[in-house]
């Protein structure tokens, strides 16, 4: 999977080279203006003051794919953090169709990077929260440390998921720790189901060709430009023009009617993971709203 690059995505993975399948190989990979009054001049600055600028603050590098420190709407400082990749990103392998990996003893590690880029921290994780490639491709991991001392000891506060689905047109950047580069597009629109090999996600999120994200980017999170919010992670695209195959993911409408986009990529929707997130960053699959799949 670049995304789905179920080979290419598995290969990554032995070398430990970036690529997250989007799919099975993982695949891949501003301040506001001044308003016309001084009250709304002073309106729009502090509303810009608070959206921060999108770089690499609060994103993660892994050994094979990309990811970041996110946290919800409602989530605690005292609450332990969470970091968001790719499903084909676990370092147990790619997750079957139907398998859903929950509450597995992890030690994995995350390289913390600053604005700049620079790697200023390593976190450690102490489980697998959830785990899936089915009808989305996520990963979730519950930190050692907590929100609050992440901050106090770098200076680093997490992304914030929405808690809404995206609209089209939307401008966005695809931010990838591994490669440490940022992509910058716009959401071309949505898909009824997107189908890489023995994976089908539902809803996925198609990018406009700028996000030429390559291996590695699997995992990165995709962040509203206007809200800085995390939309979608970022994990597969179509390498070669094939149909349906690994690392070659294609479109399947409402009348199963099957369309093709070399060269063009796709990110899994955020937003249904909100609903599923607990008190103290936990996991609970039987929340109102929760749609994410069960074991």
């Amino acid at each position: 999977m670049n995304k789905p690059l179920a080979s290419a995505l598995l290969s990554l993975l032995l070398v430990g080279a970036a690529g997250a399948p989007a799919m099975a190989s993982v695949p891949r990979d501003q301040a506001p203006q001044a308003g016309r009054t001084a009250t709304t001049a002073t309106a729009t600055a502090t509303k810009a003051a608070a959206v921060r600028a999108v770089d690499f603050a609060g994103t993660v590098s892994l050994s094979n794919c990309s990811g970041s420190l996110v946290r919800t709407p409602n989530s605690l400082a005292s609450d332990p953090a969470l970091v968001l990749s790719n499903g084909h990103c676990l370092e147990t392998g790619m997750p079957g169709a139907g398998q859903v990996v929950v509450n597995r003893s992890s030690s994995r590690s995350f390289g913390l990077l600053n604005s700049a880029g620079t790697r200023v921290a390593t976190l450690r994780a102490n489980k697998i929260s959830y785990g899936t490639m089915t009808d989305t491709d996520i990963s979730i991991y519950q930190l050692t440390k907590t929100y609050a001392q992440i901050q106090s000891q770098y200076g680093i506060g997490a992304l914030t998921l929405n808690d809404a689905h995206p609209v089209q047109g939307t401008a966005i950047k695809v931010v990838s720790g591994y490669w440490k580069r940022i992509y910058s597009c716009n959401a071309d629109g949505f898909v009824y189901r997107l189908k890489e090999g023995d994976w089908t996600w539902k809803d996925s999120l198609r990018y406009t060709s700028a996000c030429n994200t390559i291996g590695g980017t699997s995992g990165s999170p995709v962040v509203d430009t206007a809200t800085g919010k995390v939309v979608a992670v970022n994990n597969t695209g179509n390498e070669d023009g094939q149909r349906c195959t690994v690392n070659n993911p294609c479109e399947v409408d409402e009348n199963g009617v099957v369309t093709v986009r070399q060269g063009i990529n796709y990110a899994q929707q955020t937003y249904i993971i909100v609903p599923c997130i607990g008190a103290g960053s936990q996991i609970d699959l039987t929340r109102p709203g929760c749609t994410l799949p069960r074991p």
